[in-house]
């Protein structure tokens, strides 16, 4: 079984690394790690550069799991981009990072995550990044 985590450099991108090396644990599956950009990779902080990639891959490798990194310009289409990975790739569960948002914000999910929650033919899981709090 292969999960498809999608990664960008932000808290919310290492939750959804952290998840889906304990799912990859749990089901003795692989990852492929998904890193795209809404169009522009040289000003689009999100697209990981060659370090931020060579630690993602360390984290993972370092509890055993195998891992496939693809980066891709999706031209605005990031949904689509994890859509098509999935498969192309015949994955079993999508992993992503949300972010917190204020109650007006909770009403209008980020179109990635929803339209990826909405149109994904395999399970998705949805994790945040711990609060102080928790």
């Amino acid at each position: 079984m292969k999960i498809l985590v999608g990664y960008v450099p932000t808290p919310e991108g290492e939750a959804a690394l952290t998840a889906a090396a304990a799912e990859a644990e749990l089901r003795g599956a692989s990852i492929l790690l998904l890193n795209t950009s809404r169009g522009d990779s040289y000003i689009d902080a999100r697209y990981a550069n060659a370090d931020e990639l060579a630690a993602a891959e360390a984290k993972l490798r370092e509890q055993g799991v195998e891992v496939t990194i693809h980066q891709a310009v999706s031209e605005g289409d990031v949904a689509g981009e994890l859509l098509k990975a999935a498969a192309a790739e015949d994955v079993g569960l999508i992993v992503l990072g949300l972010r917190r948002r204020s109650p007006v914000g909770k009403l209008i999910l980020g179109s990635t995550a929803q339209r990826v929650l909405l149109e994904s033919p395999v399970p998705v899981l949805a994790v945040k990044v711990p609060s102080p709090h928790d």
